[in-house]
């Protein structure tokens, strides 16, 4: 296991948990709703306690995860660049694709990219930066 800052993996999980919370909350929330053509009362008619438990669960292996590629020696400037660059080039092209062959609206791709693009970068800053 590469040596990594488990606090700081901890602080990045979390940022990309409340990032979450605004992006699909007050941020793109009702544009998101209608993007991916899901009605609230089916939202919410699901156990929101599963929801968010999973959506930490997963920022942590992420976050463990761009820790692990960036390594202990990283910096503030390689977190932010690494970061973008596993939002945009890896995630947001995946889904890109996957959108593509779904025929999903441009609209759900930039809310969902945007937000692991965002995510990432921040993550990115917080592991890199941490000292």
């Amino acid at each position: 296991m590469p040596e990594m800052n488990l606090i700081a993996v901890v602080v990045a999980a979390l940022s990309a948990f409340l990032l979450g919370g605004l992006w699909y909350g007050p941020l793109f929330g009702q544009r998101w709703l209608a993007a991916c053509g899901q009605m609230e009362d089916v939202l919410n008619g699901r156990s929101m306690a599963q929801v968010f438990g999973l959506a930490g669960a997963l920022s942590l292996i992420a976050a463990l995860n761009l820790a692990a590629f960036l390594g202990p020696d990283a910096d503030l400037e390689f977190g932010v660049f690494a970061g973008f660059a596993a939002g945009a080039g890896w995630v947001g092209a995946f889904l890109g694709i996957i959108y593509l062959f779904e025929a999903r609206p441009l609209s759900l791709w930039l809310i969902n990219a945007g937000y692991s693009t965002a995510a990432l970068t921040i993550m990115g800053a917080i592991l890199g930066g941490w000292r």
